[in-house]
């Protein structure tokens, strides 16, 4: 066991409120599952070992939490949720809301709220997760989000997780959808000091409903964070989902998706970026538990001089789910020979009447094409972003939001030119 660990469990149990049932069932889980040693398939490649020893710290001095704010996103209005070093400073009841739409906070929560809420809480997220579990124990700051049946919500929601000083956070979110719903909900992080956060959030998205999900995990330098995104897809859900990473000295992100329902879509397109040293580890498992159902899922990552991305893609199909499509694809590119990408796509079948396919390629800058742009005259550092650019181009122009796309493009194009081998 860990210092570190030891202390959160110690804190944890010290939490008493409505959840105090389900945090104990986290804790009991994490006495007994206890520190992943490097024979952990799940950790194999991403050391822990600067998170084992740290000293568990809370945010002593808040007062400037609520001076930080989300970057705007130009043509773009934007239900903004905000979390400073783990503290939620968004006044929720000043929010304007569109019809359809509730945000309570889980400590502020009316009681019945908190009824619905300790009965969802923790439904979707799998508890195989060591640091989602950590969540479940030490998460107070966190919100629940309801969109009623047959709502249709233009105005995505935000949440903002930003990390600005050396302490630890913990943050959650809820989000159940009605039947014939329709929203988007935008997941952003970022922060670059020493710091450690834990951000997950769960979606149960009814018959019929349609979730636009995005998350932006821009995590950098000295910062460690770990956190998820889990789905639960009823009958004829749709998901279109979009992640892109930073690394840093920690960054892992889990993405679960259960077809929980019949004829349910799902579309799942990941981009991560990491430059020199910088660490960046995703793990997705789809779970095809029911007939008639679709994933689609594409990964790509660039990787920077003496990097490591970690990629671990699992697919499912259980035994009852006949006349399943699932498509899984892992690319990457290598800035360096030093850089290292440690892909691993799964698929798992149990049922004869599917389609599915799975890959994984890595490769090299082409010295030919970057030579080419070099001969007209073209700066080196201008030539790799091109290059980088038409690796990634096809997941970007896929995303559904115009605004959102335009807002990417520049802070992808920055980043590209920071990953520059010098």
């Amino acid at each position: 066991m860990s210092q570190w660990l030891n202390k959160v469990i110690d804190d944890a149990a010290q939490v008493q409120d409505y959840l105090a049932p389900m945090r104990q069932q986290a804790l009991d889980t994490l006495r007994s599952q206890g520190w992943p040693s490097g024979r952990n398939e799940a950790w194999r490649f991403t050391l822990l070992s600067s998170l084992k020893e740290r000293n568990a710290k809370h945010l002593v001095n808040n007062s400037n939490v609520s001076t930080h704010s989300a970057p705007a996103i130009d043509g773009l209005s934007l239900i903004d949720i905000v979390f400073v070093d783990g503290h939620l400073v968004t006044d929720l009841k000043a929010l304007s809301l569109p019809t359809g739409l509730h945000i309570h906070s889980l400590s502020n929560a009316p009681a019945d709220t908190q009824t619905q809420i300790a009965t969802l809480f923790g439904h979707v997220k799998p508890q195989r997760h060591l640091f989602g579990l950590v969540n479940d124990a030490l998460c107070q700051q966190g919100v629940y989000i309801e969109v009623e049946a047959g709502a249709h919500i233009d105005i995505p929601v935000r949440l903002v997780n930003l990390a600005t000083q050396d302490t630890d956070g913990h943050t959650r979110a809820l989000v159940n959808m009605g039947k014939n719903s329709k929203c988007a909900v935008i997941e952003y992080g970022s922060g670059s000091e020493q710091s450690f956060t834990t951000a997950f959030a769960e979606y149960l998205i009814g018959e019929s409903a349609s979730l636009e999900h995005y998350r932006f995990a821009f995590f950098t330098q000295d910062a460690k964070q770990v956190g998820g995104s889990h789905f639960s897809l009823q009958n004829s859900a749709r998901l279109n989902s979009t992640l892109v990473g930073y690394g840093s000295e920690l960054s892992r992100v889990d993405v679960d998706i259960i077809h929980a329902g019949e004829h349910a879509k799902a579309k799942m397109n990941a981009i991560y970026l990491l430059a020199e040293g910088e660490l960046f580890d995703l793990h997705s498992t789809i779970e095809h538990a029911m007939p008639n159902g679709t994933t689609q899922e594409n990964a790509r990552g660039i990787v920077g001089d003496k990097a490591r991305a970690v990629f671990n893609g699992r697919i499912h199909i259980h035994r009852d789910a006949q006349k399943t499509l699932a498509e899984l694809n892992n690319r990457n590119l290598l800035l360096s020979r030093r850089a290292m990408i440690n892909t691993k796509p799964e698929l798992e079948i149990y049922a004869d009447d599917v389609q599915c396919a799975h890959g994984a390629t890595v490769a090299e800058i082409e010295e030919q094409a970057l030579y080419y742009l070099l001969s007209r005259g073209i700066k080196r550092s201008k030539a790799l972003v091109m290059l980088n650019f038409g690796f990634i181009q096809e997941l970007v122009n896929a995303i559904p939001n115009e605004a959102i796309r335009d807002w990417l493009l520049p802070k992808l194009s920055e980043r590209f030119e920071s990953m520059e081998v010098k």
